[in-house]
């Protein structure tokens, strides 16, 4: 029991938050049911009134809505000036951010807090803006309607029809120091309606006939003080603990209903959550984990189990608490909570079972002042048997009791041994070594069946007569009761100390089992890996066959035909019925199969894990036990690492989804530029081609030989210009579907060079060539095809940016076990952005009215065709001058 001391002690954590806010800010939200109740007139006439009282306020950002009545107010308060920032052709005017940290007053106005900020502004959010400006000691006032809470988004939705996109975290509202209801009668804000005074005539008619309808008004009305009267009530929960007050304030009801293993639980269920549906209160379930948790049948665990999962169907939320007194810790527990009734059943306990470990509802009547304690009929008689419940961990083998029977046998030799050399009156203290051995190794039963041994031993052994059990001399009878006494003490204590060192055990064995699996499956990637590794935890967790269904998405997403992904063992199968109730369990999104009341003859059990956005897959468990079922327990296990796992399969999924997001618009950009490509580049030569052509057919009468070599020789090198672009588009194809393997032979690069500037004499023609090979460089396996290509390409692509009668220089040397072939222009040479982009498919950089026809695909293939053969090509611009430099290198 913990002390007065202890329970008047206020919360640590509860002084820490009231420390933190001390240095921030005060947040103050005027919160309504719907647009038009006042919320900003009530803001500007509460700064008003502190303007009078001497505290310096100031405007950040006020919407009047073109209200009158709400203009005037602002009258009198400093307006800091907006910021004006421009979007798609507009300019915004958004709350300046830095003009009032710089201003710093005591309290500023910052209107519509669920705004969203116009692009190019510090914080996507206003509310974000607000944090900042709390966090920097200013104090804010702000408004918004309870459609944009977050949490009620989804019903607002399905209350008005109306998805509101801008919404605020539930925890901005939580952390408001206060919030104020602004509330007006839905016939009142109708006639404000009406009269023009929230929207102009023809909006407001039309706001009447939907939005503002008699209906919805008073839905959001209700929304709007439940969401006000949680937070008056979180607020004085947190002032409670901050001042250790115990409680309970009725200031609003909270029920808590105790369970237990027996069956007649779930009639305390039903019967608290009558109770709390008649005081309109919130509803708990607590179970508390003693030590006699740990020797529950599997009966009772089932039963428990079915109590947990009633009171969750029926809207409770379900607690567990490990202790050793139910009493105190439901105590505690209820003034945490600021609980008012506590429904427990009626005691199914025989007398004798009260007598030794005492009643739970006499004592929580005894011990819970200011509690109303209800006791919920048990709704059948009590069972034979009471006194047996103690020996419900009784060990069935014989090795716990032989074990005793020598470790006796050793006390008793150790205290013959003593005896004789010692003169020692408590000799009987031998004995107790044997008892705490029994009580930690094998429990209660065992201890005391060493107990007796111990008994009769020391009689047998020590006491006059010797050798025999009589006890002549009375001091002597009571020497051995107050033993047998001490005996069994010691045996129930250690056997207790035995019960909650396995429970902790097996806490902190489950806690690090859940602690690995959560950093195992951080950084997977891949959904196989990571359903993988899900199947095979709760397998081992479970003792258990696992799988995982997944909808294949034929019908959309989350639907069509449900699919095993994941199986252990794998050769799991599940048959028509089972992947029926599968289905059903996802449809439903409800637990079905063994132990729940949805197809309980079933071999398996299938249950829906989900986020907070959507059902993600099913997982079905198959246990090994004799019942087939799980356990209360092993059932809190599956639901912990089913959360864990829906989250991680949904990052998984929308990583995919991103990626494939990616991919797609790249493919989108990859095919806008080759549309380009095609309609621009290719055309040009083509064009050129028809024309020169097309002149020789219809004047070649008219012309002269010089006149016709020149038009066939224009036709002739756009021809050659095209069938580059084409093959360039033929090689990228190759590239991209993996279809170039390099037939490599021994290649020298002086030879390469010379063939490439062969093949390229037509485009380098207007440019002066310079050549440097060194002299005995090794021989190069590579595909002499495509490293001619790749070097052509880099010629190109020198022969379109160098200036006329401008320097190429194609440079081959050795450097460090490797050859580098260098091309090297006096262009303008390559801009800074574009240097990570240069090898990428349709990209050529910007140079303005210099830039020369081509598709943006030769420098891709140049790189895609040396990386084939084991290259490296890289890119920069020269240091000696203008110009750019490329340098292809391979292994020697």
């Amino acid at each position: 029991m913990a002390s007065h001391g202890e329970e008047s002690r206020p919360s640590p954590d509860a002084l820490l938050k009231a420390a933190e806010k001390e240095t921030r800010g005060k947040l103050k939200i005027f919160l309504g049911a719907a647009p038009g109740v006042g919320k900003t007139y009530e803001m500007l006439s509460e700064a008003r009134r502190r303007q009078k009282e001497g505290v310096d306020v100031v405007v950040g950002v006020v919407e009047t809505h073109g209200r009158a009545e709400t203009e005037a107010q602002l009258a009198g308060l400093e307006v800091v000036a907006r910021r004006p920032v421009e979007y798609k052709g507009r300019v915004l005017q958004e709350m300046d951010l830095d003009a009032i940290l710089k201003r710093r007053p005591a309290l500023v106005l910052v209107d519509e807090l669920a705004h969203t900020n116009a692009p190019g502004s510090r914080h996507p959010k206003r509310y974000i803006d607000v944090e900042e400006l709390l966090a920097a000691g200013i104090d804010v006032y702000s408004t918004m309607n309870v459609q944009h809470v977050e949490s009620l988004n989804d019903v607002v939705a399905r209350i008005t029809r109306i998805r509101v996109r801008e919404t605020v975290p539930d925890r901005i509202v939580d952390a408001a120091d206060e919030v104020e209801l602004v509330d007006l009668t839905p016939a009142d804000l109708m006639a404000r309606l009406r009269e023009g005074k929230v929207y102009v005539r023809e909006q407001a008619q039309r706001a009447l006939r939907h939005y503002f309808s008699p209906g919805n008004l008073t839905a959001l009305r209700e929304l709007a003080l439940r969401r006000t009267a949680e937070r008056v009530d979180g607020q004085m929960l947190s002032y409670m603990r901050e001042h250790a007050i115990t409680g309970p304030w009725a200031a609003g009801e909270r029920v808590i209903v105790c369970i237990d293993p027996s069956p007649a639980a779930a009639n305390a269920v039903r019967a608290a959550r009558r109770t709390a549906v008649g005081l309109d209160a919130e509803l708990i379930a607590l179970y508390v984990e003693t030590d006699r948790h740990t020797s529950l049948s599997e009966a009772e665990r089932g039963h428990l189990a079915e109590t947990m999962r009633l009171a969750t169907e029926l809207g409770a939320e379900v607690v567990t608490l490990p202790g050793r007194s139910v009493v105190e810790e439901i105590l505690a527990f209820a003034r945490s909570r600021n609980a008012t009734r506590v429904v427990v059943g009626k005691s199914r306990r025989s007398r004798w079972f009260e007598m030794r470990h005492g009643s739970v509802v006499d004592d929580l009547v005894r011990s819970g002042s200011g509690l109303a304690i209800e006791v919920a009929p048990s709704g059948e008689e009590q069972p034979p048997g009471g006194p047996t419940d103690w020996l419900r961990d009784v060990p069935l083998t014989p090795g716990p009791y032989l074990e005793g029977i020598l470790t006796t046998t050793a006390a008793t030799a150790l205290g013959k041994l003593i005896d004789a050399w010692i003169v020692l009156p408590n000799i009987s203290l031998v004995y107790v070594l044997p008892v705490l051995v029994a009580a930690a190794r094998h429990g209660l039963v065992p201890s005391l069946w060493v107990s007796a041994l111990s008994v009769l031993a020391y009689n047998f052994c020590f006491l006059p007569p010797l050798y025999e059990f009589t006890i002549h001399d009375p001091a002597n009878v009571v020497a051995l009761l107050l033993f047998m006494l001490v005996a069994i003490m010691a045996s129930t204590l250690a056997a207790g100390t035995r019960s909650r060192t396995v429970a902790a055990r097996r806490e902190a064995r489950i806690t690090a089992d859940l602690y690995a699996f959560s950093r195992k499956i951080a950084g997977v990637v891949d959904l196989y890996d990571l359903l993988w590794i899900v199947v095979t935890h709760l397998a081992r967790l479970l003792n258990a066959d696992v799988v995982i269904l997944m909808p294949d998405g034929s019908e959309g997403p989350a639907r069509g035909k449900l699919d095993v992904r994941a199986a252990f063992p794998p050769d799991d199968a599940l048959n028509d019925a089972e992947l029926a109730a599968a289905r059903w369990s996802w449809d439903a999104d409800r637990p079905t199969g063994r132990g729940t009341d949805t197809l309980p003859g079933g071999r398996w059990l299938f249950v829906p894990i989900r986020t907070s956005r959507a059902a993600i897959a099913v997982v079905g468990v198959l246990a090994k036990n004799d019942g087939g079922g799980l356990g209360e327990r092993d059932r809190r296990l599956l639901d912990a690492v089913g959360d864990q796992a829906a989250v991680a399969i949904e990052r998984v999924i929308l990583a995919e989804d991103i990626e494939q997001a990616r991919l797609g618009e790249e493919r989108e950009k990859l095919r806008s530029a080759m549309l380009t490509s095609v309609s621009h580049d290719l055309r040009t030569p083509l064009a050129s081609i028809i024309g020169s052509l097309s002149s020789l057919q219809s004047y070649g009468d008219r012309y002269d030989d010089a006149t016709r070599r020149d038009l066939l020789g224009t036709a002739l090198s756009e021809a050659r210009r095209l069938d580059r672009f084409v093959g360039n588009l033929l090689d990228m194809t190759r590239l991209d579907a993996g279809a170039i393997v390099p037939r490599r032979e021994p290649v020298d690069a002086g030879d390469l060079v010379s063939t490439v500037l062969r093949r390229a004499r037509p485009l380098l023609e207007e440019h002066v060539v310079e050549t440097s090979v060194e002299p005995g460089l090794p021989s190069l396996s590579l595909d002499f095809v495509l490293a001619e290509q790749a070097l052509f390409n880099l010629l190109d692509n020198a022969a379109k940016y160098a200036p006329s009668g401008g320097r190429i220089e194609v440079a081959a040397r050795r450097v460090d076990g490797r050859v580098e072939i260098a091309v090297r222009d006096e262009g303008p040479g390559i801009p800074a952005e574009a240097l990570p982009h240069l090898f990428d498919k349709f990209y050529r950089a910007d140079d303005g009215d210099r830039r020369r026809a081509g598709t943006g695909l030769g420098l891709a293939i140049a790189r895609g065709f040396v990386e084939a053969q084991g290259g490296t090509i890289t890119a920069r611009n020269r240091t000696d001058r203008t110009g750019a430099e490329f340098i292809v290198s391979f292994p020697a």
